[in-house]
């Protein structure tokens, strides 16, 4: 057996970040960029007003003074003349200041006379209310880093860089097969000794999550020719993740089935619980993770090992989840030589840090728990025992 640090670092080495691929402004949220965005313009591209108010002299935009009104700069026009002594503008939020003018007096602040100058109720200082040329940022500016995925905010400032066209990585296409004589999908019928298949679907969230396109080959029966039948449908895919099978047993085909079509193994076997029989090898130019079929086997393996490979050929700079620190609910006795990972829950204190008690029962069939858990905490090989208080490592679940 390995350990789960020589496993992830197996696994990641023989990821190939995916080619990349134009997207429209409104198909890129959440998507991970494939380069450095490099500003194509500058924003605002000219000083223009903050405020609706008057462009004026600073050295008449003062209380009491009366100035003259000789035109007007809304936002997409301008004033082209020059303002001179004793003159104003009228100007509203966005507008060009014109050429001559040092400052906006607000239009709260000012009186409108008979004649149409207006009044000064205030008196303004030198660029108040001014927005310079490239107070947001300027054209040449890297704004936007390779590896970071899109928000709503990154969409707009993309649109304000002027990249109508945005290069993003292409998410990598990941391929699912559950195996078993005893799993049906959900909403057939059952027979005697059948379960319901739920790994597939798990997975294919948790690959769609972690950036990734997920293609359900179904349920292969522990038949050899209907696993390479049904592996054979996802050529075109990075990664083939099988769901059971995974160990040496005599109904645990997947090695045997896939070894026939050229499977390279790497390993097989990981020091951790939940998830210690798990395959990794590649079939050509496919990488390929067979999972146990435990559920939450399952899962933990998919979280530590096919979400952070997903990342890293998307090109994220971090792709595994981060490993924080919480202080125990409940004492843990000392751990035997796999790592382990323990579902958890986790309850904020007043004093900002994060309480973790593991649940009761860790059996990795149950689900249930796995689904309301907040957290994993990470007990390393021979552990010793932890009491209430102690802090321990943890991955976050949400």
């Amino acid at each position: 057996m390995i350990s789960v640090e020589e496993a992830l670092e197996r696994i990641l080495s023989k990821g190939s970040i995916t080619d990349i691929e134009e997207l429209p402004l409104n198909q890129c949220l959440g998507r991970i960029l494939a380069q450095d965005i490099t500003s194509r313009r500058t924003q605002p591209p000219q000083a223009v007003s903050a405020m609706d108010g008057y462009a004026l002299r600073v050295e008449y935009a003062v209380e009491g003074n009366s100035v003259i009104r000789v035109g007007e700069a809304p936002a997409g026009g301008s004033y082209d003349g020059v303002v001179n002594a004793g003159e104003t503008v009228r100007i509203f939020t966005g507008g060009p200041v014109p050429a001559g003018a040092d400052a906006i007096v607000l239009q709260e602040d000012v009186e409108i006379a008979d004649d149409g100058a207006i009044i000064i109720g205030e008196t303004a200082k030198k660029d108040q209310h001014i927005r310079p040329a490239g107070v947001d940022f300027k054209e040449g500016d890297v704004l936007l880093e390779a590896g970071r995925q899109i928000s709503a905010a990154d969409v707009g400032l993309l649109a304000s860089m002027d990249w109508p066209l945005v290069p993003a990585r292409r998410r990598p296409k990941v391929a699912i097969l559950a195996t078993g004589d005893e799993l049906v999908l959900p909403g057939e019928p059952l027979g005697p000794n059948q379960i319901v298949s739920s790994n597939s679907f798990a997975l294919a969230s948790l690959v769609e999550q972690a950036g990734g396109e997920a293609l359900d080959l179904g349920i292969a029966k522990d038949v050899l020719d209907d696993i390479k039948a049904k592996t054979a449908l996802a050529a075109d895919c990075d990664i083939l993740v099988t769901v059971g099978g995974a160990s040496v047993g005599e109904r645990d085909l997947v090695q045997h089935a896939l070894g026939e079509m050229g499977l390279t193994l790497d390993f097989w076997k990981i020091a951790m619980r939940p998830g210690k029989p798990l395959i990794f090898g590649e079939l050509g130019e496919q990488l390929m993770i067979g999972l146990p079929g435990n559920p939450v086997s399952a899962m933990v393996c998919a979280t530590l090992y096919l979400a952070p490979l997903i990342r890293s050929m998307l090109g994220m700079n971090t792709p595994s989840l981060p490993i924080s620190q919480a202080r125990l609910g409940a004492p843990l006795k000392a751990n035997k030589a796999r790592q382990d990972y323990m579902r958890a829950t986790l309850e904020p204190q007043e004093d900002g840090t994060l309480n973790v008690t593991p649940f009761d029962l860790q059996d990795s069939s149950v689900l249930s728990l796995f689904a309301h858990a907040d957290a994993l905490i990470i007990r390393p090989p021979h552990a010793e025992e932890a009491a209430a208080g102690d802090m321990v490592p943890i991955i976050r679940l949400r």
